[in-house]
């Protein structure tokens, strides 16, 4: 598999990553006493723990010029310091805080089957299967969209992104605008994460590396898929009452 392959076949996964269920909670379908289901299993599964995922990529890699990719995206999940003010876990928590929801509810949160399985799966890839696995799980997978193709080609479809004011939580949930101070955050800096986990990638990643890494993303689509299925079930969202896909 050369470069372009590799690339081409990271593409293909990404691309896969969406969710049927999805334009029920862009469009506040889901019934709010039932919005806390989703927030607290994103927390949970990933958010509280993102920055613990990117470091475990970091202290395996062996490569200095990736090392500073990761320690660059680390200091920003964990501290905020280059473009947030906070780290990024605690500004998720102004989401739930600034819906009204009880707090409490996340410090002990009981997944869900499909997503402690995933959740699993993410501790296992970045743990036990090397940095480059690791990296891609971490830094491609979980930060990205289905939209990766437009960082590699600015003809390409861009991710949408609407005004603050049109997020889905402050207009259908009344989440006041200020709480999004995480959205705004990976506005300022996820463009730069976007380039930095694809030069990673496609310019670092030894050969004998590439086929291991797509097996993973391919595993990281079905396994999230499967956690997004639960989620939706849990918040009351049928697929037969939704006229989208996503």
């Amino acid at each position: 598999m050369d470069v372009a392959e590799f690339q081409e076949a990271l593409l293909q996964q990404m691309e896969r990553k969406t969710h049927w269920a999805w334009p029920a909670f862009t469009a506040g379908l889901v019934p709010k006493d039932k919005l806390h289901i989703h927030l607290e299993h994103e927390w949970a599964v990933y958010v509280r723990d993102f920055p613990v995922m990117v470091g475990r990529a970091y202290v395996q890699c062996p490569i200095p010029e990736v090392r500073r990719e990761l320690a660059e995206n680390l200091y920003e999940e964990e501290t905020g310091g280059l473009a947030a003010g906070k780290p990024h876990p605690e500004l998720f928590m102004m989401y739930p805080r600034g819906l009204g929801m009880d707090v409490e509810r996340f410090a002990n949160v009981q997944l869900l089957p499909a997503a402690r399985a995933y959740r699993g799966f993410l501790d296992d890839v970045t743990t036990n299967r090397g940095w480059a696995i690791a990296a891609a799980v971490a830094t491609l997978f979980i930060e990205g969209t289905a939209y990766e193709r437009h960082e590699l080609d600015s003809s390409a479809s861009p991710r949408p992104q609407a005004a603050l004011e049109d997020h889905p939580l402050a207009k259908h949930y009344g989440l006041p605008v200020e709480c999004l101070a995480l959205t705004k955050a990976h506005r300022s800096v996820e463009g730069e994460h976007r380039k930095a986990a694809w030069r990673v990638m496609l310019n670092h990643l030894p050969a004998s590396d590439r086929v291991g890494v797509v097996r993973a993303m391919r595993q990281a689509v079905d396994a999230w898929r499967a956690y997004r299925d639960d989620v939706a079930e849990a918040c009351g969202v049928s697929r037969d009452a939704l006229p989208l896909t996503a």
